[in-house]
């Protein structure tokens, strides 16, 4: 990657959601107590800043970006044909017939719009996702334990709600490990295997990734991944790109066309992401459907890939935000991004 650093991106300035106030790009970082920040411009960096205990050589948790990548590998074997997402899970997974997925269709399970009885209320110590986490650790069950162990486990209990599947867009991490599994069936090949031989390796990656597991070596799908910041830009312009980096094309523009045209706006709406409205859920990305043709990959605490087609940018952050709904960063983060896009165009335009 070559720079072409703008110190000018620092006093950008923007009105945060809800607030009569502006507020500087500079001032947000702390405010969203961000501890990298990379933004590319037309595949050069033009911004770059790491805080807190993050540095260059320093790697940081993508939490629910993971699922992105996950749903991309979907969306390139669906391009290629080897994915039918019509199909229904059990047909591919025979083990989750007597499961809610059994009866989901694979795009019902790409988009989150599955019927699923699961909560992922990171706020309350009850909720289902805790269940999840436990099954999923990899250290040794306590003796006596008869719950799941392993995420493959674990999906195969999870019960249908009393809605349809494809009615409502409902965020919930198993769809990313019922994904993951539906690769591994179709490939032969784990999520990490197939990851690393599709993109990492060919991306021009300058660190190794790494993935958590659960106790049987299964990788997490919804949340594992940890990267450094650049590798993760180099996954946004790939997206920018079509497909397309250093002169090599990893995958079909076709891909990202599917992805970037988004989901059901009408199953998405019903589940009420106020600083969301107007958006979509496709493949495991945010589909922005705003004036720029924002798209992004996003997970709790502040991690972000967010890809703007239109001023040719890409942004990553990683952030340790204390709440982890991204709800409660989105009013500073989102004007900002769309700020910096509008400061850029605008400086293509003087040029």
């Amino acid at each position: 990657m070559t720079y072409a650093l703008d110190s000018g991106i620092d006093t950008v300035t923007f009105q945060p959601l809800g607030s009569d106030k502006t507020m500087t790009w500079k001032a947000s970082l702390s405010a969203n107590y961000t501890d990298g920040m990379l933004i590319l411009h037309k595949g050069q960096i033009v911004y770059e800043t790491y805080s807190g205990c993050l540095n260059e050589r320093g790697k940081h948790a993508a939490m629910s970006m993971t699922k992105s990548l996950t749903g991309l590998l979907a969306e390139i074997l669906v391009v290629e044909g080897k994915l039918d997402p019509a199909a229904k899970v059990d047909t591919i997974i025979p083990e989750l017939k007597n499961s809610a997925f059994g009866s989901a269709t694979v795009r019902q399970v790409m988009d989150m719009t599955t019927s699923l009885k699961y909560s992922e209320d990171y706020a309350d110590p009850n909720a289902d996702i805790w269940v999840y986490s436990k099954a999923a650790s990899p250290f040794p069950k306590p003796s006596g334990d008869k719950g799941p162990n392993g995420y493959f486990e674990y999906l195969q209990t999870l019960k249908k709600d009393t809605i349809n599947h494809g009615e409502v867009f409902g965020y919930k991490t198993v769809n990313s490990d019922t994904l993951g599994w539906i690769i591994s069936k179709v490939t032969g090949k784990d999520m990490t295997s197939l990851l690393s031989e599709r993109i990492w390796m060919k991306m021009g990656a300058e660190q190794d990734g790494y993935m958590t597991v659960d106790a049987k070596g299964v990788p997490f799908a919804g949340g594992g991944i940890s990267a450094g910041l650049r590798d993760m830009g180099r996954i946004g312009q790939l997206m920018l790109n079509g497909g397309k980096i250093n002169g090599q094309q990893l995958f079909p523009n076709k891909v990202v066309e599917n992805i970037q045209a988004g989901g059901d706006k009408k199953a998405f709406a019903a589940a009420g992401y106020k600083t969301l409205e107007g958006g979509s859920y496709h493949s495991m990305w945010w589909v922005m459907h705003n004036q720029y043709g924002a798209f992004a990959a996003r997970g709790v605490h502040g991690q972000t890939i967010y890809v703007d087609p239109t001023a040719e940018m890409v942004i990553v952050r990683f952030s340790s935000f204390p709440s982890a709904a991204n709800s409660k960063i989105d009013p500073t983060s989102l004007p900002a991004y769309q700020a910096v896009a509008k400061y850029l165009l605008n400086k293509d335009r003087e040029k």
